[in-house]
């Protein structure tokens, strides 16, 4: 448990001060991007105290002057702080509503973009959420998304929403497929311990939506390539299928 407190320390000790301090001066100027990268340098430090190393390779394959949608795995809590500091410029994240009534925090994400996504079925709220998601992708922001839609139970990876494969069908935004793994063992699910070690980030080729004919085509080839790049203990039972 040292290592979450020592996570916790970072984040409750500069956080709350960021968004007191940062959210007046950007409404101000009208502009977040330095409020941005601060709390991107913040929760790169929360994950650095907590005793986590990150290996990154790939970033050659992500397009310059383009904006990208980044399709993750997503095995732990700990997933979003490691990963949303290592993409360049600024991103936009799909992410549940209920985190966006986060006092301070929730106002900060909205001013950045970031677009909540309500469980269920709704279809209204899904149209809500791809529509503000492409209006953030045509501002210039890249945009992360988790396409299991939630945390892995056992870190094998699981079957894809296909929400985001309407995103990036409407706005032909290149896919980039990003394999994470580490993270599985280091912050279980339903556990708020953090076990110290080396989260490992593959960013793979761009896949351009416009080479599929249907988002299903798209969806699969997104979802073979992250599970051709991870562990086998965390390829998807289907993996042989998939292969085929």
């Amino acid at each position: 448990m040292f290592a979450t407190l020592k996570l916790l320390f970072v984040y409750t000790a500069l956080g709350p001060l960021t968004g007191i301090i940062g959210i007046p001066y950007s409404l101000l100027v009208g502009n977040v991007d330095l409020l941005y990268r601060v709390s991107m340098w913040i929760a790169n430090a929360g994950v650095r105290a907590a005793g986590i190393r990150i290996e990154m390779s790939g970033m050659e394959h992500v397009p310059a002057g383009r904006s990208c949608i980044f399709m993750c795995n997503h095995v732990s809590n700990l997933d979003p702080p490691v990963i949303l500091p290592l993409l360049p410029g600024r991103s936009s994240v799909l992410l549940k509503k209920e985190l966006m009534n986060i006092p301070i925090l929730g106002l900060a994400m909205k001013m950045g973009k970031f677009v909540p996504v309500e469980r269920g079925n709704r279809r209204e709220a899904a149209q809500a959420s791809v529509a503000a998601a492409a209006e953030a992708l045509q501002s210039g922001l890249h945009m992360l998304v988790f396409p299991e839609g939630t945390r892995a139970p056992d870190g094998r990876l699981a079957a894809f929403k296909k929400g985001p494969f309407f995103l990036a069908k409407q706005t032909q935004a290149p896919v980039i497929p990003v394999a994470l793994s580490g993270t599985q063992t280091m912050m279980r699910r339903g556990s708020f311990a953090i076990t110290p070690g080396v989260a490992r980030v593959q960013m793979l080729p761009p896949i351009e939506p416009d080479s599929y004919e249907t988002r299903e085509d798209l969806l699969r080839a997104v979802r073979l390539a992250i599970a051709n790049a991870l562990p086998p203990e965390m390829q998807p039972a289907d993996y042989l299928t998939m292969a085929l």
